[in-house]
């Protein structure tokens, strides 16, 4: 998968988490969830944009750590909804599969990144 197809990825992920949150029932626990989830989601797309643009190898690693700990954070807080039974585990596996996959995706591109610092390109 190429950086324009990750860019398109994350970015379709960070609407998608949008669209979700804006039909949850709303109450005090899932505002405040919902307010989570997108920021991180929307964060991850943000970030990753900014790593294909990084001034250097370092500033890069940086960002894709920072898209790999907002997706992280991203599937948390959906776990939470899940967990605190606001959201049924079936209706959300679809966006539950798209987060671990894009969690396992930069995770491993990430320590990649960090092990290939310092070769030349």
């Amino acid at each position: 998968m190429n950086s324009e197809e990750l860019k398109s990825r994350t970015k379709k992920l960070a609407i998608l988490i949008i669209h979700f949150v804006d039909k949850l029932q709303k109450n005090d626990s899932t505002t405040i969830i919902g307010k989570q989830i997108i920021r991180s989601s929307t964060s991850v797309a943000a970030n990753y944009r900014a790593a294909c643009r990084a001034r250097s190898k370092a500033d890069f690693i940086n960002k894709l750590g920072i898209v790999e700990e907002e997706a992280d954070e991203t599937l948390f807080w959906l776990e939470m909804l899940i967990e605190s039974e606001k959201v049924k585990k079936e209706d959300v596996a679809s966006l539950f599969q798209e987060l671990n996959e894009i969690v396992a995706i930069f995770s491993v591109s990430h320590k990649t990144a960090k092990a290939n610092r310092y070769n030349k390109s």
